[in-house]
């Protein structure tokens, strides 16, 4: 079986371990029966650990209960970079193996439930766990907003990056955090109320900094250049500004001049809010890989813009003013398969 997963960015700011959308970045994984393990991968992260320990094998080994398989791995999403690549791969490797509970697989697997459910439910998504399980809910999210990412080449961890947290904040700080997610909520679900406060933490962003000292700095030049808001990506080091549609190419050239300019080598992608989640079957294949050895991007739809006057808001039955329980489902870690 195949199955494909999202990437995911998280916390976005304010909204940390809590909030994540899903991106047009891809993993593609395929499970198939073999007289051995055999383990491939190519695209983001190839080679690097082509045995019974990646990832995707051992969460496949735990859904068949064998490891008399194939898996297959082909990904567009950078490693150790902040943008859930191991949530989307959890994902894909559990529904490829014939996982009914894929998202409690990648929440168990990978200890952050809000990249898991972005990977798999697609979208703006806030999840928590409630006793045990996950419970995410499906916020709108505006079509009109891309995304443009500075991704450094240096990797940071996402333990290291933790470790730096302090184990308590302050009352002012964890309100302060409450009212920067609110302004945040509204400016995604319509661009024209987004500003640029609403990116600003007291809970992660400054204590990581030391780890991507330049970040503070290229932040500033995403919002110097059009971005309406600009915040870290999950642990970093990518850096995300949030902008219309059509200011997204020049954002683009301002973050690659900024990166140039503080000495920092990596890439600048131009991201979509993904709204489909983890897909399976024949529909979740990647474009062939390319010359340089990536898989290539996905063609995008042109946006359609909204008529003069009404609010640019994805569908799926969520308003501007309204949330929609992400298709019902609580997500239970103890469930058997």
């Amino acid at each position: 079986m195949r199955a494909r997963a999202p990437a995911s960015s998280a916390n976005l700011g304010p909204g940390f371990d809590a909030l994540a959308l899903a991106v047009d970045r891809y993993v593609e994984v395929e499970v198939e029966r073999a007289s051995r393990l055999i383990v491939r991968s190519e695209g983001e992260g190839a080679g690097l650990n082509d045995d019974a320990g990646h990832l995707a094998a051992r969460v496949a080994i735990d859904v068949v209960g064998h490891d008399r398989l194939a898996v297959t791995v082909r990904s567009q999403i950078p490693v150790s970079r902040g943008l859930g690549s191991s949530a989307a791969l959890a994902a894909a490797a559990a529904a490829a193996a014939g996982s009914r509970e894929p998202l409690a697989v990648a929440a168990h697997t990978d200890g952050h439930a809000e990249n898991a459910a972005a990977s798999v439910l697609g979208g703006l998504i806030v999840a928590t766990t409630v006793r045990g399980k996950v419970m995410p809910v499906e916020m709108p999210f505006d079509p009109q907003l891309v995304i443009v990412a500075i991704v450094p080449d240096r990797p940071l961890s996402t333990t290291k990056a933790r470790q730096l947290l302090p184990a308590q904040v302050g009352l002012s700080d964890a309100a302060f955090n409450l009212g920067r997610m609110g302004l945040l909520l509204a400016g995604l679900a319509d661009h024209r109320l987004l500003v640029r406060e609403a990116g600003e933490d007291r809970l992660h962003q400054d204590y990581r900094s030391p780890l991507f000292p330049e970040a503070p700095m290229l932040l500033s030049a995403l919002v110097a250049g059009g971005a309406l808001m600009a915040c870290w990506s999950g642990a970093g080091p990518t850096l995300l500004g949030f902008c219309p549609v059509a200011t997204g190419p020049g954002l683009e050239q301002t973050a690659r001049g900024a990166m140039a300019d503080a000495g920092v080598p990596g890439r600048v992608m131009l991201l979509h809010a993904e709204r489909a989640g983890l897909v399976t079957g024949d529909a979740a294949r990647l474009p062939p890989l390319a010359d340089d050895g990536t898989i290539p991007p996905i063609p995008r739809a042109a946006p359609i813009s909204p008529p003069d006057g009404v609010p640019a808001v994805a569908g799926r039955g969520v308003t501007p003013f309204g949330v929609r329980p992400s298709r019902g489902a609580i997500y239970d870690f103890d469930r058997p398969e």
